[in-house]
């Protein structure tokens, strides 16, 4: 295997760090590998490969980005830019809302590459990918309960990384999610005269979720029918059925 020139090895760890996080910032991509001392390549080698993926991701054209580096690793598996193809091509599935596929290949580059720069990002979007497909809250909740799961391990490895405040925004909106998924079953229950069953779901909601926002309502309905005092009206009319936004839980500027 050719030895990788020390001006190669920069250029990949360049292109890994900016490439995890958002990009667009506007300054031309031809400068920006001129700066590194990069030559276009062919479009067929290894190089040229990547710099087509980066190009067709960074303007938004994943299904395209996708194809190249899928082409890199399937070609190229052991080139210097197997890893950046490796976490474009989970980004590009993410992008494209492909995320039980994106999911598996982050979990992928997880386990291959455990102590790699870019693990805090991977575990993000692991959690990204279970939140992503939160549903509402009269369907299956499965995925907050793994998103939560999976962003409170990020957290718990990298309390400090740059993604520290969303990660916490997040598992707190996926754990409101799920607390109105509670309410929402109690709220079922009451208007079907299962007071037991009401009590119950409206216990485990305020012992599981007592910071949530649903919480306070839910003390005053399971009071009301602690007292035998059930309010014989329907909760449903305002009770939001979808995610909250997490920017709502984020700390204030």
């Amino acid at each position: 295997m050719q030895i990788l020139s020390l001006k190669h090895k920069h250029l990949f760890i360049c292109l890994l760090l900016l490439l995890v996080t958002v990009t667009g910032s506007g300054c031309s991509k031809d400068r920006f590998f001129s700066s590194l001392g990069f030559r276009p390549s062919s479009p067929d080698t290894p190089e040229g490969l990547a710099l087509k993926g980066l190009d067709y991701f960074n303007t938004g054209r994943y299904e395209k980005a996708k194809r190249s580096f899928e082409t890199l690793l399937n070609q190229y598996p052991f080139s210097e830019y197997s890893l950046l193809a490796e976490l474009k091509t989970a980004d590009s599935n993410y992008h494209l809302e492909n995320f039980e596929e994106a999911l598996l290949l982050y979990k992928d580059f997880e386990e291959h590459h455990p102590t790699n720069e870019a693990i805090p990002y991977v575990m993000l979007q692991i959690g990204m990918c279970y939140y992503n497909q939160i549903d509402t809250i009269d369907r299956d909740v499965s995925p907050a309960a793994n998103a939560i799961y999976a962003l409170s391990k990020q957290f718990r490895a990298f309390p400090n990384s740059p993604y520290r405040e969303e990660v916490q925004a997040r598992i707190r909106a996926a754990r409101n999610f799920l607390a109105n998924h509670e309410y929402y079953v109690a709220s079922f229950y009451e208007r079907t005269y299962a007071y037991e069953e009401a009590e119950a779901r409206l216990e485990y909601l305020l012992r599981q979720y007592p910071d949530t926002i649903i919480a306070p309502k839910a003390e005053m309905l399971l009071y009301d029918l602690r007292n035998d005092n059930p309010p014989g009206r329907t909760f449903l009319g305002w009770l939001t059925k979808s995610l909250p936004d997490w920017e709502d839980f984020t700390p204030d500027d």
